[in-house]
This record gives structure tokens, C-alpha cells and sequence, in this order.
């Protein structure tokens, strides 16, 4: 059945399938390229209770699911955030209000949080469109390449935050920076918000550790949000890559005022199914990048199927909100099928809410974009990477659920 699937989803990715390499070695493991190849798997269910109870709507989902598969992801993926603050402050320390030949109003702000006395601040950019006579909708990256790409004086511009043509179609823009808050390097990660405001987490199996510290600090910036006039609190819209887009999966599944997410090309441990072991699997992504994630989450390494969630329920977690996720032909490692399939496995909870989801039967081909559904995807040809054809999908999709 996994062989008839994948001859259908494309001509330019059933190329790819035949002439690639069906196997490539990483760390001392095969990795596997071969759909023929990927293990008979399980999927736990995603409405079913600890208990064993079939949840039939949305009140058993959000009083006894929902909490349970959140708890669930906490003790054994991404750790607990810790809750409160002493306090928390927002400054504006650079404005302009005639940025980009007059189309935006800047503002650079440095969000300061204190707790047991000590303090942490990073800063975060934003654009705001001047031509908007109501608050505006907005798009928030979590910027996990170079801080360039969001130069706040446009003297360097990129199409990884495609500020320009973001204010041109009516949104604003913003960013921070995942660095800022937790280095994504294993020998500092701990450095920062950890460190500083929450250093018991360190000792804890169970302890939130750089994916979740990004996530924080992403719902510290809809914290200022919500103090903004010219921002539309209500409409925020969380953008990650890669593992930045395995962050914005979970904030927003944690933070529920995020209104819409976009994950590109967020493989695993974000958007792909881990079961399928295609492409990068929870053992490799712990051996090379295990401080992102708790302690726990090394006990599943070469036992994936004890595991008791799969990501189509972090793709349930976010539901009834819409969410689009992608990848690209050139990016085996992030499991593109294993990505959709996990949309196909978190749809019965759009269901339980009536969503309307337009989700085709197979995994839809190269460049043809679903925008008109609650679960957007595209694969798009290319690399791993976050592009001007990403930004236009998701632009396409904001506006058909902010009705802009």
C-alpha cells in the first residue's frame, strides 16, 4: 500500500524516489530513503483516552484529551514550561515611523523578563503597514538563521522574512531571534533564560530545554502583542522553519492565543510522523541535537513505539485554530509524506469541530498548494529552506482565514 501511495503523489517526488540514493548513512545509522522499506507501524490514537474512552466531541477534547496529550508531550518530547514571572516589561527602543520609503512604522522593542532575581531580555522587530486605518494582523518568525535576515534597516533584505512584501499585502511583520534567548548549541543552550530565570529545569528529566525556551519566549512576545493598538492581538500568525518550525508547533500547541501557524519543512519531531522512520529519526535528532528536547525523550531513541504520542497529535493540539505545514522535494531528511500524513491522522479532531478540511486523498504533487482548508500543506520544489513561494502560500492562507 506504502509503494502504490507514494507512485501517486507526483511525478517530479516519484523521480526523486527512483534515482536517489534509497539509503544514506549518518552517525554511525542507515537512514532510510526507501518508502518500500519503512516499518508496518501503529499510530497511537489520537481520540482515545488513557482510559479508553472514544472522545465524541469537542468538550471530552478539551476537558480530558487535549490535557492529557499536552501533559503527555511535556513529560516526554519537549518538557514543561514553567509557569509565572516576577515581572515582565516591554520597551520601545527605536522607532520609526516612516520606515521603507513611508509604507511602515518600526519599532524595536526589548522584552525583559525577571523571576528569583535575576533578569533576561532579548529584543524583537516589527513592522507595522501605515496604510491600515484598523490594527493590524500580524506574522511572527521565529528567526532561527542569521539575525540579518530581519535587519530592521533594510539595508540587507531576505527572502527568509520577505518584510517588504509582507507590509505590501497588509500584515505586520515581526521577529526575534532563537539565539537570544537560548543558544542553539549543545555546550550553551543553558545559557540565558534557563540559566537565569529558571535553572531547575536543568536538573529535571522532565525539564523544558531549548525547543521550549524558544516557545516561551514566543509567547513573552504575545505577551507585548496584546499592549499594542496597532497590532490585532487576535490575529497573530507563529511562523518557524525547520527547527524553528518545530517550535511553532509547540507554542502554539501550548499557547492557544495564537490564532494560526506555519511550520515549513519542520520534519522530526515536528511535523513528520515518528513511526515511519524516513529520513531523520528521534535516535539521530537526539545524538545530534538532543538539548533541544527533555531528557526523556532519549529513552524513545531506539523504541519509537513506546512512545505514547505520534506528531499528528501535536498537529491535534492546535485544532480548532488553522495550520499549514510544508516541505520541499530536495528535503528527504524531513520525511515530506510523513509530514502530510501527520495532517491526514490530526484530522478527526478538526471533525469533532466541524472544520472544513480539503485534504486530498494522496499526497498532493509538486507546487499545488492546499489553501482553501483549516490544514494547509505545500511541497514545493527546492531545498530546505523558507522562500518568497512559502510566504506567498501563507499570505494566501491568512487571508482566507483572517478574511483580510
Amino acid at each position: 500500500m506504502k509503494k502504490t501511495v507514494i507512485c501517486l503523489i507526483g511525478l517530479n517526488f516519484l523521480s526523486i524516489c527512483l534515482y536517489a540514493q534509497k539509503t544514506d548513512k549518518f552517525m554511525g545509522e542507515i537512514v532510510n530513503y526507501d518508502e518500500s522499506t519503512v516499518p508496518a507501524y501503529t499510530l497511537p490514537d489520537i481520540l482515545l483516552t488513557a482510559k479508553g474512552e472514544k472522545v465524541k466531541n469537542t468538550s471530552a477534547w478539551e476537558k480530558k484529551r487535549r490535557p492529557e496529550l499536552l501533559a503527555l508531550f511535556e513529560e516526554h518530547v519537549y518538557g514543561k514550561t514553567p509557569g509565572g514571572l516576577d515581572s515582565l516589561k516591554f520597551v520601545v527602543t527605536n522607532e520609526k515611523v516612516d520606515a521603507m520609503a513611508g509604507k511602515a512604522h518600526l519599532k524595536e522593542i526589548k522584552i525583559t523578563a525577571w523571576n528569583g532575581g535575576h533578569s533576561v531580555s532579548f529584543p524583537i522587530v516589527l513592522f507595522i503597514p501605515n496604510k491600515r486605518k484598523t490594527p493590524a494582523p500580524v506574522f511572527l518568525l521565529i528567526n532561527n538563521r542569521s539575525s540579518r535576515n530581519t535587519d530592521p534597516e533594510r539595508i540587507e533584505k531576505s527572502t527568509f522574512w520577505p518584510a517588504e512584501m509582507i507590509i505590501d499585502s497588509g500584515y505586520a511583520i515581526a521577529a526575534f531571534h532563537h539565539s537570544d534567548v537560548a543558544p542553539d548549541r549543545k555546550d550553551s543552550y543553558q545559557n540565558g533564560v534557563l540559566k537565569q530565570l529558571f535553572p531547575a529545569e536543568l536538573a529535571k528529566d522532565n525539564g523544558m530545554k531549548a525547543i521550549g525556551v524558544w516557545a516561551w519566549a514566543a509567547s513573552r512576545v504575545m505577551d507585548y502583542f496584546k499592549t499594542d493598538k496597532e497590532i490585532d492581538f487576535n490575529k497573530v500568525a507563529l511562523v518557524g522553519h525547520s527547527r524553528g518550525g518545530k517550535t511553532a508547533l509547540w507554542a502554539a500547541a501550548q499557547d492557544q492565543r495564537f490564532a494560526m501557524v506555519f511550520s515549513s519543512c519542520s520534519g522530526s519531531t515536528g511535523a513528520s510522523l515518528a513511526r515511519r522512520k524516513y529520513g531523520e529519526t528521534i535516535s539521530l535528532i537526539n545524538k545530534q541535537f538532543g538539548y533541544w528536547f527533555n531528557n526523556n525523550y532519549k529513552k524513545y531513541s531506539n523504541d519509537v513505539n513506546s512512545l505514547p504520542v505520534d506528531q499528528h497529535m501535536l498537529i491535534g493540539l492546535i485544532v480548532p485554530r488553522p495550520v499549514y505545514t510544508t516541505n520541499a522535494t530536495e528535503d528527504r531528511w524531513a520525511d515530506p509524506y510523513g509530514s502530510f500524513l501527520s495532517l491526514v491522522h490530526a484530522k478527526p479532531v478538526y471533525d469533532l469541530y466541524g472544520k472544513k478540511v480539503n485534504l486530498p486523498k494522496e499526497m498532493p504533487g509538486v507546487n499545488i498548494p492546499i489553501i482553501n482548508s483549516a490544514m494547509g500543506y505545500h511541497f514545493r520544489e527546492g531545498k530546505h529552506d523558507l522562500n518568497i513561494y512559502d510566504w506567498t502560500n501563507f499570505i494566501r492562507f491568512a487571508n482566507l482565514h483572517f478574511k483580510s
